[in-house]
Parts: structure tokens; sequence; C-alpha cells
């Protein structure tokens, strides 16, 4: 095989297989070539990745190390797609009656989706989670999108048991906008105890539901590492839950003047987005 052909091959594993460790025989066997010509293919992409902020290659020295592929983007990039990102939600005709936000034509666009999920992949690139987790139905896509950058399982916290999953755990909790009492539900054998979760969801005002989900977690003694939310409001500004990561903040919704003020979260401007 050419070295381009080689090239092409191997990045298209890399990236389709995030966080997968590929070790050099892998590769070497492959393509019936030596390792020290896979190392000079992967410095080439490892490089062109850098130059183009298009992720990073990553190689793990000894016996049983190799070389993987890191979704990380870069700081101008994100902030260039959550604008983008905060320009669409603030059309005028998205405000709904009742005073909410229309987001679904960008939740289950492939391609919002996929951004959100390599941006969310980016920000909690240093957790190590064995599961993403989101409660039905809009965090869907958004946390599929993150579990494919992290390369694990998504779970899916329901509203409702179903009998199709078998046995399930459900907890009561009260919403923080609407103080209502709701219940949600996850099936047991869907995530074993002591798991090292990731919480995604689409949107957050008082984070009732964001607590339901930690609170169902710790019904599976499972360590939560972090909760990501794609728009959280600004108010109230005492939330339920206390640490979270919104990656746009919602400030305004006039739903009489139909405004709306959408900015990217203030974490940016701190964020340390080195590996």
């Amino acid at each position: 095989m050419r070295r381009s052909e080689r090239i092409a091959i191997m990045t298209k594993i890399l990236t389709q297989n995030p966080r997968m460790l590929f070790s050099l025989n892998y590769f070497a066997e492959l393509f019936n070539a030596a390792k020290s010509t896979i190392s000079e293919d992967l410095s080439l992409i490892k490089d062109t990745f850098q130059a183009f902020n298009e992720g990073h290659i990553m190689t793990v020295a000894g016996a049983a190390g190799g070389v993987k592929y890191i979704p990380l983007l870069s700081k101008e990039k994100i902030l260039t797609d959550l604008e983008e990102l905060a320009h669409k939600l603030q059309e005028r005709d998205r405000i709904l009656p009742g005073g909410y936000l229309y987001m679904t034509d960008i939740i289950f666009n492939p391609l919002y989706a996929n951004k959100i999920g390599e941006i969310f992949a980016t920000v909690f690139h240093r957790l190590e989670p064995d599961y993403l987790v989101t409660i039905e139905t809009k965090g869907i896509p958004l946390a599929l999108a993150t579990a494919k950058a992290f390369n694990v399982p998504l779970v899916i916290i329901r509203d409702d048991s179903k009998v199709t999953e078998g046995s399930s755990v459900s907890i009561n909790y009260i919403s923080g906008s609407t103080k209502r009492i709701q219940t949600m539900a996850l099936a047991r054998r869907s995530l074993p105890p002591g798991s090292k979760v990731l919480l995604i969801d689409d949107f957050m005002k008082a984070g009732g539901t964001a607590q339901g989900m930690q609170d169902l977690m710790a019904e599976f003694k499972a360590q939560v590492l972090g909760l990501g939310i794609l728009v959280g409001t600004t108010t109230p500004q005492e939330k339920l839950v206390d640490d979270y990561l919104a990656l746009l903040e919602l400030e305004a919704l006039d739903e009489k003047e139909k405004n709306i003020f959408i900015r990217p979260g203030e974490w940016i401007k701190t964020w340390d987005f080195t590996v």
C-alpha cells in the first residue's frame, strides 16, 4: 500500500473509534508494514490533526501501549459553534406559548447534535466515564453524540418503567420549575452498580430534573463525574444542583416582545482546553 492509502485508512479507523487504543502491531499486520513505518504515518496524522485543530492523536508507551484518537476541539472552534447555536436559538419564532423555547429542530439535527457532542467531549475530556446517562426525550440525541465521542454506552432514564426492560428502580422528584411531583425510572440491568457516569441533558431551569437524575444514580451507587447541559437559564440563580456546566445561558425570554437573549456560558473564558 502507498503511504497515502495507509494514512487514509488509519485516519478513518481512529476517528470512527475515539478513545479506543490500537496497537502498532494491529496496523502493522493490517497493512503488512513495519512498525517503524506505521509510527512515521501516525506522526504525520498527529501533526496534521494538531495543525487543523481536529483532535489529538495520543500515543501510549509500553508493551500494552498503542495509539488512540481523542476528540478535542479548540477554544476558538467551540466559541464559533456556540455563537452559531445561540444565534439560531434567538430566532423570534422559537418562543412558544407559556414562555417555552423551541429547540427540537436543532437537537434532532445530526449536524448540530454531533457538534454539541464533540463540545461536551472536549470540555469533559479529562473524565473517563463508563456510561453516558440522559433522560428521555430531547436529551437523547445530544447524549448519544457525546457517548460516541467518548466511545461508551448510552443509558436512558425513562419517565416510567417499561415492561420490555425488566425490573427497574423508580424515584419521585419535584420539578424545580413547575413544582410538580414526577417519576423517573431506570432498568436495573442497564447500569452496573458502582459505574462512573456523565449526565447530559438539553435544558435546565431550576434543576429539579438534574437533581432527580443524581438521586437515581445514587440508588445504583454510581459515581457522577459531571453534569452537562445544552441551555441553562440564569434565573433562578439558585439551582437545586450546584456542579454543572451549561454550554449556553438563557438570560431573557420575553414572550410579549418576542425577544430572546442567549449567549455562550461564562465557563469558556477560564476553561483549560489542554490535554
